[in-house]
């Protein structure tokens, strides 16, 4: 009964991973969902900034400590192993629907572009960075990323083992296409207001963070072999520097 339980489990938070995303393309591009980035409760500036800092802040705090290895030790001795993922997604899913709710806009422009070619661009270029997103799961492991194999082999009685460390596809150009994804997606706008900034700025800022965070793991459990792939594979951008630097941000030799 526990097996299926944990099967159904995995499954709803899945499916609530995917209604959370799509309201994030929404709620970044202003169409669609009833309250975004741009549109919400009002309030002073001052207070908005305060709240939306925060917003962030919890979410990138739920998401950076809920991922480490030492908090999962800890946390797999309260939840099955089985549902450790799971559960991590339903905190995510919670995290990013709080910051939905009670976002706060902050409508002054920084710029708005008005040119239809312009326009079209950066439109193509937020569509660009959602798919760049999405795909990169895929590249790695999305059943693996978001619970769904291990709810399933525990379903199965099956022993979960980890997917390995493989560069694939995008992983080959950059090693965080993810996360390129979602800065190109959140920066890539006609019209930038300041409650979109602030946005834009924040999650960067969690990110290029969270990457060092994850980065420290991956040395620590994959050793030269991940080591040797920060040398040879640029952390954001496909840009290659002189062999004595090493990849952007990764002098040889540190």
């Amino acid at each position: 009964m526990a097996r299926h339980l944990a099967l159904v489990y995995g499954a709803l938070n899945y499916l609530g991973f995917l209604a959370v995303f799509l309201y994030l393309v929404g709620f970044v591009g202003n169409f669609v969902v009833p309250r975004s980035v741009d549109h919400g409760p009002p309030a002073p500036v001052g207070w908005a900034i305060v709240i939306d800092v925060a917003l962030v802040t919890l979410f990138a705090v739920q998401h950076s400590v809920m991922a480490r290895p030492a908090f999962k030790r800890w946390w797999t001795r309260v939840v099955p192993e089985s549902i450790e993922r799971s559960t991590y997604v339903l905190a995510s899913n919670l995290a990013l629907a709080l910051l939905y709710w009670q976002w706060r806009p902050i409508p002054t422009t920084i710029w708005n572009l008005t040119m239809p070619a312009e326009r079209t661009v950066l439109w193509g270029l937020f569509w660009i960075g959602w798919a760049i997103a999405l795909a990169s799961t895929f590249m790695i492991s999305h059943v693996d990323l978001f619970g769904l194999r291990q709810v399933y082999l525990a379903w199965r009685a099956q022993p979960y083992s980890h997917i390995g460390f493989h560069a694939r596809a995008l992983y080959r150009v950059v090693r965080h296409p993810l996360m390129v994804g979602f800065v190109i997606a959140f920066w890539a706008t006609p019209t930038m207001t300041a409650g979109h900034l602030l946005f834009a700025v924040a999650a960067t800022g969690f990110i290029v963070i969270a990457v060092q965070l994850e980065e420290r793991d991956l040395i620590a459990a994959l050793g030269d072999e991940y080591q040797q792939y920060r040398h040879r594979v640029p952390m954001f951008v496909p840009v290659r520097l002189p062999d004595h630097l090493g990849p952007i941000g990764h002098p040889q030799g540190r």
